[in-house]
C-alpha cells in the first residue's frame, strides 16, 4: 500500500529512540524527509550514526523542547532547509512522579513544559507550513492521558510512556510486567514500537488517512481496558 509519503517532509520530536525511532523508521521506509528534533543523548547518537551509514534522508536539530523558543528554532530550520512541513508527530516526554502529594505547583510547571507545551508550541509555529502542505499532526501519548495514574498529575497530559524506566522503581520489575502482560487480551504481550509506528505513518498518509481527524487511537492490546476492570 503506498501511503503517500514519499518526498514528504515530516518532524518527529523525540525521533531517535524509543518510540520515536520507531516512528522515524517508518517514515523512512515510505520514502519521507524525516527530521528528528530531540535532545542528543547516546541513544539518538546511535541511532543517527546508522541513518548517516545508510546514506537515509534523516535530519536532526538538537533542541531542549521545554524551552518554546527551541521550539520555534527548529521550525525555523525545517523552513530554511526543505521549505515545507507535511506533517508533525509529537512524541517527546517522560514521566517525572510529579503528583499532587508528591510534587509542588515549581515542579507541576515544569513537567508541562516537558510533556505538553511543546506539543503546542511545534504545532502553533509549524501552523502555516501545515496549512500550506495540509498536513498532519500526530499526538502520542501515555495510556493515563486516557486512565489516569498515580504520581502522573502533569504527565496524564501528554506523553509516550517510558515503560521500563517505570518498571524499574519496583521492587520485582520481572515479577511485575509478567503479572500485567498475563491480563493483556491480545497476546498477553506489551505492543511494540513498530505497532505504534505503523499506526502513525497510517495517519500521517494524505492518500489513505486524508479524512481522519481528532480522534483517540489506542495501539495496546487492550492495556487500556485493565485500568477500567472493577477486580
Amino acid at each position: 500500500m503506498d501511503l503517500g509519503l514519499k518526498d514528504r517532509v515530516i518532524a518527529i520530536t523525540g525521533g531517535g529512540a524509543g518510540i520515536g525511532e520507531a516512528v522515524t523508521r517508518a517514515c523512512l521506509d515510505e520514502g519521507a524527509i524525516a527530521v528528528v528534533v530531540s535532545r542528543a543523548s547516546d541513544n539518538v547518537k546511535r541511532f543517527l550514526a546508522e541513518m548517516q551509514q545508510k546514506n537515509l534522508r534523516c535530519d536532526f536539530f538538537e533542541a531542549q523542547l521545554a524551552d518554546p523558543e527551541a521550539c520555534r528554532a527548529a521550525i525555523d530550520f525545517i523552513q530554511q532547509k526543505h521549505g515545507r512541513l507535511d506533517g508533525l508527530v509529537n512524541n517527546a516526554g517522560a514521566n517525572d512522579g510529579v503528583g499532587l502529594a508528591s510534587g509542588d505547583p515549581a515542579r507541576f510547571l515544569e513537567s508541562l513544559k516537558q510533556n505538553l507545551v511543546h506539543y503546542y508550541a511545534m504545532a502553533h509555529y509549524g501552523l502555516e507550513m501545515l496549512k500550506t502542505s495540509r498536513g498532519s499532526i500526530v499526538n502520542i501519548s501515555s495510556k493515563v492521558a486516557l486512565t489516569g495514574q498515580g504520581g502522573t498529575s502533569a504527565y496524564a497530559a501528554v506523553l509516550t510512556p517510558l515503560y521500563e524506566r517505570w518498571l524499574n522503581t519496583l521492587p520485582d520489575p520481572a515479577a511485575a510486567l509478567q503479572k500485567i502482560t498475563s491480563r493483556i487480551p491480545l497476546g498477553h504481550r506489551m505492543t511494540e514500537g513498530a505497532e505504534i509506528a505503523a499506526m502513525t505513518v497510517f495517519l500521517l498518509s494524505p492518500t489513505q488517512s486524508g479524512h481522519t481527524t481528532a480522534q483517540h487511537l489506542i495501539v495496546d492490546g487492550g492495556y487500556t481496558h485493565l485500568d477500567r476492570t472493577l477486580t
